[in-house]
């Protein structure tokens, strides 16, 4: 719900007197809110219920057009696109809270504050260009999964990714039975890729010294700006900056820009803690690739099964199994939060609703396709990431006008710092794709 006109700014909730002033308008009202009945269990109880939303946003974020853009960018340039890596996990981690914000103080979500307050002609632009990135997105997860399947059980590619479109909708039905199962799912799978990732950190063991070298900003060429853009675009996801505002809207329900304040700082830990457990596996997945595969016979490395043939050859069986296991669960959450994130897209930009069903039937069209016809996985997974990277300004502008207008957020806007640094995220990526294109059409 919007919040008043005239409300009091968040900063004056801090202090023990704000606090002395929500507790007597508890007690006129009468009876103890939902986030109270919540706080009463205890701090540590109350925190781990108000995580959750961003640990399902965040596992778009480690899907395997992760995988496969890493894993190329650390073995042709080594650790030089560490920062890349870091940088793209920070602009994610403002631009998820600030699309969670949207969410909690006024219980729509991004797609239906559009519709509310643009005009029908963009509403249903936004719509058309959310859909292509929702289907660049499944490419990425669907071939994910599929090569996963095929590198743990050898289930040929083209019924491996059918598999995993029966996969992703199990995992969706937990969500008709509650957010709580859905989430904790999620978070498991996000678990399971983090664990194997750290084990291949550890029994690899990256060079300390190059990888803070490589947090220190640089490219070389062409190539390496085709695999930054990657990296940005398979970090830094378009339909999760839609699906984000609508886990947060109504989870918790507020009665008062107090609450709703508090609220706002348990999703700020949420998005930190799940973001900087992505962001870990991102730059680990970069360093581990860069330690083993930068040489002069592995620099062209371009195909994850070669990956993980080599990780097995060069590390053991155990690291290629390590390797699979994180590349399937990848596939498989991100593939069901995708289509989960396209049913908020839809209903909210143009407001129609279809069956779950089709919408897995008809996204996953472009990723079977390109299984039918034995193109290269990982080439495909690495290119829907660039496309995927011109998305994502168009999710992240209006979601930066929006949250900056007093109208919308009440006492919930964003301050000046924070409009700042959010327009200056926007125009990087714009201006970083715009490049690209220059570079590839007119210098190529």
């Amino acid at each position: 719900m919007t919040p008043a006109p005239g409300s009091i700014p968040e900063p004056a909730f801090e202090g023990a007197a704000a606090d002395g002033a929500a507790v007597a308008l508890r007690d006129a009202v009468g009876a103890r809110s939902p986030l109270d009945e919540l706080l009463a269990k205890g701090r540590l109880r109350a925190t781990l219920s108000m995580l959750g939303p961003a640990f399902v946003a965040s596992i778009a974020y480690v899907d395997p057009g992760n995988f496969a853009t890493n894993l190329q960018g650390g073995a042709k340039f080594g650790y030089l696109l560490l920062w890349v890596v870091l940088l793209a996990n920070l602009i994610a981690m403002l631009i998820q809270y600030l699309s969670a914000k949207l969410g909690i103080v006024t219980d729509q979500n991004l797609p239906e504050v559009v519709r509310e307050r643009f005009p029908r002609p963009v509403t249903w632009a936004m719509w058309v260009q959310a859909e292509i990135m929702a289907m660049s997105t499944d490419i990425a997860e669907f071939l994910g999964a599929a090569l996963g399947l095929n590198l743990l059980f050898g289930v040929p590619l083209l019924p491996a990714g059918l598999l995993t479109g029966v996969i992703a909708f199990a995992i969706l039905e937990l969500q008709t039975r509650g957010f709580r199962r859905f989430e904790l799912a999620i978070t498991a799978l996000l678990g399971i890729i983090f664990l194997g990732f750290l084990y291949e950190t550890l029994k690899i063991g990256p060079s300390a010294h190059a990888s803070l070298r490589g947090l220190i900003p640089g490219l070389s060429g062409t190539g390496a700006l085709y695999l930054a853009v990657g990296i940005i675009g398979a970090t830094v996801m378009p339909h999760v900056i839609y699906l984000h505002s609508a886990l947060t809207q109504g989870r918790t329900p507020v009665r008062n820009d107090h609450e709703r304040a508090r609220v706002l700082r348990f999703e700020r830990l949420d998005v930190i803690i799940a973001l900087g457990l992505a962001g870990i596996v991102n730059m680990a997945m970069l360093a581990v690739a860069a330690k083993l595969f930068h040489t002069a016979g592995l620099s062209g490395l371009s195909t994850i099964p070669q990956a993980h043939m080599e990780f097995g050859r060069l590390v053991g069986g155990g690291a290629a199994l390590a390797f699979a296991v994180a590349l399937f669960a990848s596939g498989a959450s991100s593939s069901s939060v995708g289509t989960y994130a396209g049913q908020v897209v839809m209903a909210g930009f143009i407001n129609v609703r279809i069956p779950v069903m089709v919408r897995r039937a008809l996204t996953m069209i472009p990723a079977l396709v390109i299984l039918a016809l034995g193109m290269n996985p990982t080439d495909a997974l690495v290119l829907s990431q660039v496309v995927l990277s011109f998305g994502i300004p168009l999710a992240v502008i209006p979601l930066v006008m929006l949250t900056s207008r007093p109208e919308v957020m009440g006492a919930h806007v964003n301050r000046r710092v924070t409009t700042v640094l959010a327009w200056g995220c926007a125009i990087l990526i714009t201006a970083l794709n715009l490049f690209l294109l220059y570079q590839q059409f007119f210098l190529g």
